[in-house]
Parts: structure tokens; C-alpha cells; sequence
């Protein structure tokens, strides 16, 4: 079915689009000679480009076929070689995934981390596999946007930088997770290459479509950490509750932790906590991984157990601890003759705002205004959800996200890519790549 454009992409991206002061992407210019050739083999690169995201958006990657996702990294695999990359595929039977794609290059300058994902939400039982022109601007696919375009236009600005000789001036590092999506276990395992790779780096890069905005980059993530309040009560009749001898019972002390986290956690900037899941009854039977309860009970029966779970979400370590602290102070408080504990359990951690951030976003708002794209500002953090550069920012000097492919639908099957923005998004990292191997 042919799908028409105005029902897929959102307002907020074509009118964005449509405000940049250049016709796309034609009117790009510069005043430096190195940055027109960039710019023109960016151009003449196009066509390629998107054939090679057609490619790998019709390989299926969900996070869970590792056969798929070692598909996408060996057809990735070459093209990395190509450009003088050393690649190795880090094996994720320890934390329970397919793996990861690392390539490395060395150069003389800052060392750059370029961070993006190789799978996807779409596992091979559903329905929306396959790559779909719907015209000249709008492609449609699993991963067109997030975030297998943004893998493409790395590859592109690299290509530029390989063919105008400039790649060595800087050091960079790829590292293209094979469980993005759907994180392995342990945590730490999963994500170790990471952080070490980050360790090492002086800047990373994002490769992820963000807020699918060409005026906007990400500067700043907030955390993902779960929660789960465990209650246990006295049981009776429920002729019996809130006698000295049998207390309030399991429900009413969760009921009192959660209306304590509203009133007495709730209202700082930029954190969030969300209950997903509430139960209480006579038997309780509690499953974290697929998140779900199974329970039974009676009306005339004081419930001994309870159970919330659910997430948290701030901008930096401080207001994460201090929240937890918080929840911790709510939980401790019991009504009479219940208990209850709280477990945090930390998946991302958040990517604070920081002055390097906000400097790399300067080089990067000047590159594109100089490239007649229009002013970029930071995306408000309450809107930027968690990713894998979160592991990687405490490491390094300046770290920035959302320079990928733009489009919208992300995790849906009307998942799309704008075409439009592949030479705005690859022309931009080319051309900040090539001013910071200057610097």
C-alpha cells in the first residue's frame, strides 16, 4: 500500500525542514576549499548511501536474532576495512546477546567515539520487516530511523574524510551495539566496551536520530533505573484491619509509599518516577523479566504482600541519589505492624549537562549555519530518553547526540526515515569531524 507522506511524518519535522534558510540540500556551501570537497563527495555519495540502508533494513535485527544481527555487522564489516578501520566482533554469549561491532583507527589527533546500535525492536515474528519507498523524500523500514540510518551516515562523513585524505588527524573508535534495544545481562558485561572505549576517547558522538529534529542535538540524557517496593503485612479477617493486633494490611502501606512519593519525591526538575505495575493480594507470584504478576485472593482476607515496580529517571548522579534517599526515607516509614523494602536497579545512567557538551554543540550549531542549515539548539532533557552514550559521557571532554538519520515512527511499524536529511545530517558530522582533527 502506498502510504501518503503527510501521514507519516510529524508536523514538527517538516516544518522544521521546511524553515531552513537553504533548498535541500543544493544551496550547502563553504568558504574552505577541504570543506567543499566534502560536501560535494557527500553529494555524489547519496544514491550509494541509501542503497546500503535499503540493504541492511531488510536484514531483520531484532535484538534477539543473533544470526540477523551478525548479518547487519559482517555486511558492516568491509566497509569499515575499507577505510583503514581494524574491526572485531565482541561476543555477547557472556551477557546473553549477539555481540558487538568495534573498529578502530589510529590518527594523531583527539580520539573520537562514534556510538550507535545494529539491531532493532522488530523480532522475525513481526510484521514490519521490509524496506518501503514511499516517495522521493520518505522511506519506511525497520530501522530506517533508529537507527540504522545514523550507522550510514557515519560511514558516508568517514568516506569523505578517507577520499580528502584527512582521516588521520583524528583517532576514532566505532562501537555498534547488537543489543541497543534490548540490553543484555549482566549490564556491566554488556556495555563494557563502552565505557572502556569511552575511557580512552577524548569526544563522543551519537549517531541515534533523537528528537528527529534538524534544529536540535542532544547535550543531555536523563537516567533509566527500576525500582521495586516489596511489602509484607500481618494477615486475618478483614473484619480485623487496623486492630492493634493486625495493622493495616500490605495494600494500604503500598497505597501509603506511593501517595508518599508524590507528595514528598515528586517536583524537582527533570525527575520522574512512574509505578508500571501494582498488586497486592493473599498470594503473589512476581516476575521482573517479562515484567508481570500472577495473584489471587478474597475480600474478607487482609492482604499480606505487596509488590510496585517500576522507574526512575533524573539528570544527573546527585539527583539520582538523592532521590533514591528520598524514596528510601517514604519506604521506611511504616503504618503499624507492616514492612517494606525498596531495590533499585540501575540500567542507564544519565548524561548530565555539562560545559563540554555544550561546546561540542557550538562547533557543531556553527558548522551547520556555515553550511546554510539554520541554528541548532539542545534538546530539553525531559524529552530525550536514555541511550547508549549515557555510558560513555562521564568519560570524555565533549560529548553530543542525535547526529543521525531523521525521521519519526521510531519503534512502531510506521517507523520512517526523511531522506531529506541525510545531507544535512552527513554533510554536518563530515565537516565537524574534519574542524576537529583541525583543532
Amino acid at each position: 500500500m502506498r502510504l501518503r507522506p503527510s501521514a507519516l511524518a510529524p508536523t514538527a519535522l517538516l516544518v522544521a525542514l521546511a524553515s531552513l534558510s537553504c533548498s535541500l540540500p543544493a544551496q550547502a556551501s563553504s568558504s574552505d576549499g577541504k570543506e567543499k570537497a566534502l560536501i560535494k563527495h557527500v553529494t555524489a555519495g547519496e544514491q550509494a548511501s541509501i542503497e546500503l540502508l535499503e540493504q541492511i533494513v531488510n536484514i531483520n535485527s531484532g535484538s534477539m536474532n543473533f544470526a540477523g544481527v551478525r548479518q547487519v555487522g559482517d555486511m558492516l564489516r568491509p566497509r569499515f576495512e575499507a577505510l583503514g578501520f581494524k574491526v572485531s566482533w565482541v561476543d555477547g554469549t557472556p551477557f546473553g546477546r549477539a555481540g558487538h561491532l568495534v573498529a578502530t583507527r589510529p590518527g594523531r589527533g583527539k580520539h573520537v567515539l562514534l556510538i550507535g546500535h545494529l539491531d532493532t525492536v522488530f523480532e522475525p515474528n513481526h510484521p514490519f520487516q521490509r524496506w518501503q519507498r514511499v516517495d522521493q523524500n520518505i522511506a519506511r523500514g525497520p530501522g530506517t530511523a533508529d537507527m540504522k540510518g545514523g550507522i550510514i551516515v557515519a560511514l558516508a562523513a568517514l568516506d569523505a574524510l578517507r577520499e580528502q585524505k584527512l582521516l588521520d588527524s583524528l583517532q576514532f573508535t566505532v562501537v555498534l551495539h547488537g543489543d541497543e534495544e534490548l540490553p543484555g545481562q549482566p549490564l556491566d558485561l554488556a556495555r563494557r566496551d563502552l565505557i572502556e572505549a569511552a575511557k580512552a576517547a577524548d569526544i563522543a558522538v551519537g549517531l541515534e536520530n533523537a528528537a528527529d529534529n534538524p534544529k536540535k542535538a542532544v547535550t543531555a540524557r536523563r537516567s533509566a533505573t527500576g525500582w521495586v517496593v516489596k511489602v509484607k503485612a500481618k494477615s486475618s479477617h478483614s473484619s480485623q484491619i487496623f486492630s492493634d493486633n493486625v495493622g493495616a494490611g500490605a495494600a494500604y502501606e503500598l497505597g501509603r509509599i506511593l501517595n508518599g512519593f508524590y507528595q514528598e519525591v515528586r517536583g524537582e526538575e527533570f525527575v520522574t518516577f512512574n509505578p508500571g505495575l501494582i498488586a497486592s493480594s493473599t498470594q503473589l507470584d512476581f516476575n521482573q523479566q517479562p515484567l508481570g504478576a500472577t495473584l489471587s485472593g478474597k475480600n474478607n482476607i487482609v492482604t499480606p504482600v505487596a509488590i510496585a515496580s517500576g522507574d526512575l529517571r533524573t539528570l544527573t548522579m546527585k539527583q539520582l541519589e538523592d532521590t533514591r534517599a528520598k524514596m528510601r526515607k517514604v519506604v521506611a516509614a511504616s503504618l503499624p505492624n507492616t514492612s517494606a523494602e525498596i531495590e533499585f536497579t540501575d540500567n542507564y545512567p544519565p548524561m548530565a549537562p555539562t560545559e563540554g557538551n555544550r561546546k561540542l554543540l557550538s562547533m557543531y550549531d556553527g558548522v551547520s549555519q556555515d553550511l546554510g542549515f539554520g541554528p541548532i539548539t539542545e534538546v530539553n532533557p525531559r524529552n530525550a530518553g536514555a541511550a547508549d552514550i549515557s555510558f560513555a559521557a562521564d568519560h570524555v571532554d565533549m560529548a553530543l547526540d542525535g547526529l543521525g538519520l531523521l525521521g519519526g515512527g521510531s519503534h512502531t511499524p510506521d517507523e520512517f526515515a526523511d531522506l531529506r536529511t541525510y545531507q544535512i545530517q552527513t554533510q554536518r558530522l563530515a565537516v565537524l569531524l574534519y574542524r576537529l582533527g583541525k583543532r
